[in-house]
């Protein structure tokens, strides 16, 4: 099961997967029914959901971004979402800059989608989750995958009942990324990755941003066999040899090989390993700047735990050794501290690239091809949008909540629908009015001359001056209504009369017609 190889002890392909997967059910074992049942109504959770202190160096290594910072960040990433393809171009060292500042909370889950190309890529396969979420999934699969459910953040507020909202997203997402990768079927470190995705993201982003992970930024990771987990231990390994060479001696000396420590750190992205404040924080740099991140995280760890001789003192042997790198300090996993030492590693995607095709030479060499052949890896998160150019309605953004109201929509119609028809009814009423002739003139429908005053009322009695011709005069009987002797306002527009003033204009008419 165990030989040497390269002067260090080395693991058997065929055990890797039974030991990880054991590794993380022992640190999974929170997740019984006992423990867990009853948390969600009696325990406070913190402002990331973990109930009753969970993430307990959370609180401590959180930093606390002021809420005026925090709403500036929130517009600048807003303004970056609305034009992603030409930030993502031109200016992606600004990008990469307020990705190391640290997500805005309330965008996190959408940027996340924007970095991975996973936006893009549901986008341009509308209804494929939908297809496989309806199909029932391989029994063999579906029967770990339900096993492994509860184990995946018991006291997160999300997972923390059986059965739960939390716990049927993860059985989807998983199932059917099974169902979209057959070959890789499920591997258990999977988990851990769609189960952060969830808390940030619907299933079906989630499931999309998995699968970015699982093929763009991690790929054959979760294959059979962990090839390329085993690769990117011997590129870690000899990383370190230029950034700790006192940590490389010390690893190399008890032939400790780098699967026995590495393998839960990069296969769940240190989800299980850092304080959250931390895991967010190396997140929202690993989705912009890829792997190299990981790997960066991995060599600040291993310096600060074995980088001193003082520190070397308390563990002499193999067995010591692995038992600090299980059981790392909290100082050196607190947000600030990390993030610090992570940019300032000197390690580059080239670096981590070419290392990669030494570590691939000296495989084949010992052992041969790779049994399970793996896409590329796109090192960040313009490489990818740069392989794969989106269309331009990939990047709309979508409305994240829909509300559902038909009773108000119902009623709204209606409210239309009786004005419209009120609308209808003073039309017709207002027709016959304009429709009426007036055959006989009244004094009111004359317009005054331009430059005169207008005339008073006639009077039958008076006799008009001599060499001046009398203006036509309509007899008035007593019938009329002294309103018809007065003339409207001239300024007064005919559109704002009302229809009583309207009305009685057509009636005294209507009168005139009849008695004259």
């Amino acid at each position: 099961m165990a030989k040497i190889e390269n002067g260090r002890q080395s693991v058997d392909t065929r055990s890797i997967r039974t030991i990880s997967s054991s590794h993380i059910d022992d640190e999974s074992s929170l997740g019984s029914d006992s423990e867990i049942n009853g948390f969600t109504s009696d325990r406070q959770t913190d402002k990331y959901g973990f109930i009753g202190g969970a993430q307990q160096y959370t609180e401590q290594s959180a930093q606390d971004v002021p809420p005026q910072v925090l709403r500036q960040r929130e517009v600048k990433w807003l303004d970056m979402l609305s034009h992603w393809d030409k930030w993502m171009i031109k200016r992606f060292n600004k990008v990469r800059l307020r990705c190391q500042k640290g997500i805005p909370p309330a965008l996190r889950g959408r940027a996340w989608l924007y970095l991975s190309g996973g936006k893009v890529k549901r986008e341009q396969n509308q209804g494929k989750f939908q297809e496989l979420d309806s199909q029932p999934g391989d029994p063999k699969w579906v029967d770990v995958i339900e096993k492994d459910l509860h184990r995946q953040f018991p006291f997160h507020e999300m997972f923390v009942s059986r059965g739960g909202h939390g716990q049927q997203d993860l059985f989807r997402v998983l199932k059917a990324y099974t169902l979209y990768r057959p070959e890789e079927g499920y591997c258990q470190a999977q988990a851990p990755i769609a189960a952060v995705l969830l808390m940030h993201m619907p299933a079906e982003d989630a499931f999309w941003g998995l699968v970015q992970i699982c093929e763009k930024y991690l790929p054959g990771y979760y294959s059979p066999g962990l090839e390329a987990i085993q690769l990117d231990g011997e590129i870690l390994f000899a990383l370190l040899r230029r950034v700790s060479p006192l940590a490389f001696r010390h690893l190399e000396k008890h032939k400790i090989d780098p699967i026995l420590y590495m393998t839960e750190w990069f296969m769940c992205a240190f989800s299980r390993t850092l304080p959250w404040a931390s895991v967010l924080r190396v997140w929202d740099m690993f989705l912009c700047d890829g792997v190299k991140i990981i790997f960066r995280v991995g060599l600040v760890l291993l310096k600060s735990m074995l980088g001193t001789r003082e520190k070397l003192k308390a563990c002499q042997g193999q067995y010591e050794t692995m038992e600090l790198l299980r059981a790392i300090e909290p100082r050196y996993m607190q947000e600030g501290f990390l993030v610090r030492e992570i940019l300032e590693v000197p390690v580059t995607a080239r670096e981590v690239e070419r290392e990669h095709h030494t570590q691939l030479k000296r495989w084949k060499k010992n052992r041969g091809e790779l049994n399970f052949k793996s896409p590329p890896r796109m090192h960040g998160a313009r490489i990818i949008m740069l392989a794969e150019p989106p269309r331009r309605q990939d990047l709309q953004q979508n409305p994240t909540i829909l509300l559902e109201m038909p009773q108000p929509t119902s009623q709204l119609k209606k409210g239309k629908e009786e004005n419209k028809s009120k609308k209808k009814r003073s039309m017709k009423k207002s027709k016959p009015i304009d429709e009426i002739p007036n055959p006989y003139s009244l004094p009111s429908d004359l317009p005054p001359p331009p430059s005169e005053p207008p005339a008073p009322p006639p009077v039958t009695s008076e006799t008009p001056p001599d060499g001046e011709t009398p203006p036509e005069i309509v007899p008035q009987t007593k019938t009329d209504s002294p309103d018809q002797q007065e003339a409207p306002p001239k300024d007064l527009p005919p559109a704002k009369e009302s229809t009583l003033q309207r009305s009685t204009q057509s009636l005294s008419s209507t009168d005139q017609d009849t008695y004259l």
